[in-house]
């Protein structure tokens, strides 16, 4: 009886998504954009992502793709560099000006400024933007 080939796990260690899917092979700005949308998904998957090439570590190293970043799905235990939320916020990263409206509502009390923020991150379709936003204007002014 003639054995089917099987082939083992060690064989496919060596292959990686790279060979499946040439992205080097693409025009720069759809690999910027691949790099956008996978930085949207988790800060492990940029990681990972940094790891793969130079050419992709230095697209993922642009200072664009920090327009989106969830700092708010960022593990809590690791500790994020006050320069990378400088950053963000300066290239109007929705999840740092919701949590700057946040800060500045709740805890400085600042409500016009604060509620002025979280709109700015509402009206672009941050969700928990749209949901803060909308509850904190209701049980503020009704």
């Amino acid at each position: 009886m003639a054995e089917l080939y099987q082939p083992s796990l060690l064989s496919y260690i060596n292959v990686t998504l790279m060979d499946y899917f040439p992205i080097l092979e693409l025009p720069d700005e759809i690999q910027a954009l691949v790099v956008e949308r996978v930085v949207g998904n988790s800060i492990t998957d940029l990681y990972g992502l940094r790891a793969s090439c130079k050419s992709i570590k230095a697209l993922a190293e642009r200072s664009r793709v920090n327009h989106f970043y969830d700092v708010l799905s960022v593990p809590w235990r690791l500790n994020m560099p006050p320069e990378l939320f400088k950053t963000c916020y300066t290239e109007r990263n929705l999840s740092t000006l919701y949590m700057k409206g946040v800060l500045f509502l709740f805890t400085f009390n600042l409500q016009e400024e604060g509620l002025a923020f979280m709109k700015l991150a509402a009206d672009e379709g941050y969700e928990h933007a749209v949901y803060t936003y909308a509850m904190t204007r209701k049980s503020f002014w009704g």
